[in-house]
């Protein structure tokens, strides 16, 4: 694995670990994520390094002691990498919806895929098992509304 990947994959996995002291040099301007987000969002809002910290320290508000891993990858295709990492931490409060007791852990796990250009991310395809979290956290789906 050549130096430039073990730099980037290092950094973006300080980021969501609460690191974002090196988010300006990881993402690039105008990056596209696509993800599902909590708040319902597709994830067309994150389109710079300070949008992308906004949303780690969003996830990371009720569960301050997350930490990532990464148990697979990275896996290199060109300019494609592929992680697939697992998420262990403690429920601090704040989440909405959640019914779960501080103090409750979670265990979670999900796949990134990045493209990079030029040293940065330019594009990401995030898939985790937000069902296993939510249920963790114990978050009821929503009244169905009328139409």
């Amino acid at each position: 694995m050549s130096d430039d990947i073990t730099r980037l994959v290092g950094a973006w996995k300080a980021l969501w670990n609460g690191d974002f002291s090196d988010v300006d040099e990881l993402i690039a301007p105008g990056v596209r994520v696509h993800a599902a987000l909590a708040d319902g969002g597709d994830g067309s809002a994150i389109d710079d390094a300070k949008a992308m910290t906004g949303w780690v320290a969003q996830l990371r508000g009720p569960l301050p002691d997350l930490v990532f891993d990464i148990e697979v990858g990275p896996i290199v295709q060109d300019d494609l990498l592929a992680l697939r990492w697992h998420a262990t931490g403690t429920y601090g409060g704040g989440f909405p919806g959640a019914g779960a007791p501080v103090g409750t852990p979670v265990d979670f796990t999900g796949v990134d895929l990045l493209r990079v250009r030029d040293g940065q991310i330019v594009e990401y395809w995030l898939n985790s098992d937000m069902l296993l979290l939510l249920t963790q956290l114990r978050v009821q789906p929503a009244e169905p509304s009328a139409v």
